[in-house]
């Protein structure tokens, strides 16, 4: 104990620190074993306390190099983070010694009931704790002289629900959720230990800081109810889905239309939609739309996957100024031409912007070309510094336009009619923040309702695209290119969207286009996802071989818009 004192006053109080204080940093080991992910976990809880008071705490990890490349990238170029200093940190006990008073006790999990993980991680933003398995709780806790705020094993057991699973959901919703400890803007989706402790996986462990930092609650749960979940096969026939809506219901209510609320993460591939180990009816991008369509009347959108995006209640603390764009000024006289435009699309959530977009914006064929790169404005509450530096080193050809759906995933159609006044506002404040006018990624069962276009023209008035997928017989209408009240409408081509080569993709467009009517001139725009620029370029280049009779033009998608409105208007 009097090392633990020792150590605890050479370090920084908090509430002393300043812009100018030295960056703690603590590295992961991120080695595929069960005490990565105990590791893993306390570290994210702690830096979640920490980062409370400013940002203070950055993670690195011994098994990802991103951390570091962000971290190396905005402390260079006069960036917010350039001439701090680093201090490293190598041990739990520094990290408890760092948190001092922001840190009150330890909540520790049950892992013969792997929700308990997420409801520990909920009660730790509550209470201010830190999530121990048992194994670190006897190995550490005496050392730092912590009280045990809540100990969940042997806590539930099915007696509520006959599903230990949902049994501690429940119990969280009534003991937090109801009483409004937590936060009616932040949803977290987060895998439980199910699966991932014994393998070491900490994708959904070390993005525990966020939810800490929000005091959010935490759940895994399928959005099915006509199938049981493949962690809890014996559960009730609807059950997982029962509660989800309980969750959605409860935050619906709390919220009380001042707000929408972000649900961030992803659904358990593995345990709620057909793959290897779990045969099931319903494949996963069937389930991704099954979430979303869930979720929207409740106002509730989705930052569809934040898997292994480290730091993010530091990031959030970016400072923010209001973004511009300056796409290069194009003729907009419509000729006898194929008109494309290429969504760079899928960069709707905080692993994309964070994970996939460095291996994809260096690429030497960005601004070469006209592009629209879909980005959700809204993951400026998440990631503001590093779309700031997208936004800083755009070409002239590089358009930000929104992705799935605007800011934030949703199916419009299925917001309730009252509530649209509040969806207007929600999203008009990130597209102002963000200088987009386009909405060019729309996803819905069915075509837009007048209600839903009329909003739309009112943050994204130079243009709107859909893709309507209809999995309840409910819809299922695409509509035909059109104007209304100057927004252009129109489809959103996803036949090419998941890219395998230049000369596979070139066919597919080209079938495409001879579907949607190639008769000059023509209107397609394109969804390609994760895809660098040169292969674009060679795409369009196999494209021209394959398609000598069509005089093909790739139009930035400002252009796009109004000059396909300019013909529908004749």
């Amino acid at each position: 104990m009097a090392t633990f004192t020792a150590l605890a006053s050479l370090l920084t109080p908090l509430t002393a620190q300043t812009a100018d204080a030295p960056l703690n940093t603590y590295t992961l080991r991120q080695d595929g074993t069960p005490e990565a992910y105990d590791e893993a976990l306390a570290v994210s809880c702690l830096q979640g306390l920490v980062n409370r008071n400013g940002p203070s705490l950055y993670v690195l990890s011994r098994g990802s190099e991103r951390p570091r490349y962000w971290l190396d990238l905005m402390s260079s170029g006069g960036r917010w983070l350039e001439g701090r200093d680093l201090r490293p940190l190598t041990d739990l006990s520094e990290l408890v010694a760092l948190a001092g008073d922001a840190l009150r006790g330890a909540v520790i999990w049950d892992p013969a009931v792997p929700a308990t993980v997420n409801v520990a991680t909920t009660a730790a933003g509550i209470l201010d704790g830190v999530v121990l398995s048992p194994e670190l709780a006897d190995a550490r806790l005496a050392e730092w002289g912590l009280p045990v705020l809540l100990d969940l094993r042997g806590m539930f057991t099915g007696a509520e629900t006959g599903s230990a699973k949902n049994d501690t959901y429940r119990w969280a919703i009534r003991e937090y959720l109801d009483p409004g400890h937590c936060s009616t803007r932040m949803l977290c989706l987060y895998e439980d230990s199910s699966g991932t402790r014994d393998a070491g996986d900490i994708k959904y462990v070390l993005t525990r800081d966020w939810a800490v930092w929000h005091r959010a609650f935490v759940f895994d749960l399928s959005p099915w109810g006509d199938e049981a979940p493949g962690d809890d096969p014996a559960q009730e026939l609807g059950l997982d889905k029962e509660t989800y809506e309980m969750i959605l219901s409860r935050v619906h209510r709390q919220a009380g239309g001042e707000h929408m609320t972000e649900l961030t993460g992803f659904f358990n591939f593995t345990k709620y939609s057909n793959m290897p180990g779990h045969p099931s009816t319903h494949e996963p991008v069937p389930t991704e739309w099954e979430s979303v369509w869930l979720m929207s009347p409740y106002n509730c959108f989705q930052n569809t996957i934040s898997s292994d995006c480290f730091n993010q209640s530091l990031h959030a603390q970016a400072p923010r100024n209001p973004l511009r764009q300056d796409p290069a000024a194009r003729s907009r006289l419509v000729a006898d031409r194929n008109y494309l435009c290429i969504l760079m699309a899928d960069y709707d959530s905080a692993t994309t912007i964070y994970d996939f977009i460095p291996r994809i914006w260096h690429d030497p064929a960005r601004g070469t070309l006209p592009l629209a790169w879909g980005i959700n404005p809204n993951l400026l509450d998440t990631y503001p510094d590093i779309i700031a530096y997208l936004y800083s080193t755009a070409t002239p050809a590089d358009t930000f336009t929104s992705d799935a759906s605007a800011a934030g995933y949703m199916n419009p159609n299925r917001i309730a009619p009252e509530s649209m006044p509040l969806f207007v506002r929600h999203n008009r404040a990130y597209f102002e923040e963000a200088d987009m006018t386009m909405a060019p990624m729309v996803l819905d069962w069915d075509e837009p309702t007048p209600a839903v276009k009329d909003a739309f023209v009112e943050f994204a008035p130079e243009g709107f695209a859909t893709i309507v997928m209809d999995l309840h017989q409910q819809g299922g209408r695409s509509p035909e290119p059109h104007v209304w009240r100057g927004m252009t409408v129109t489809n959103l081509i996803n036949d090419a969207c998941d890219f395998s080569d230049p000369e596979s993709a070139a066919a597919v467009m080209s079938a495409a286009m001879d579907r949607e009517g190639a008769s000059a001139p023509s209107f397609h725009l394109f969804r390609i996802i994760w895809t660098p620029p040169t292969q674009i370029v060679a795409t369009l280049n196999a494209l021209q071989r394959l398609r000598p009779d069509l005089d093909i033009e790739v139009l930035p998608p400002a252009d796009f818009f109004a000059m396909l409105g300019e013909t529908c208007s004749r």
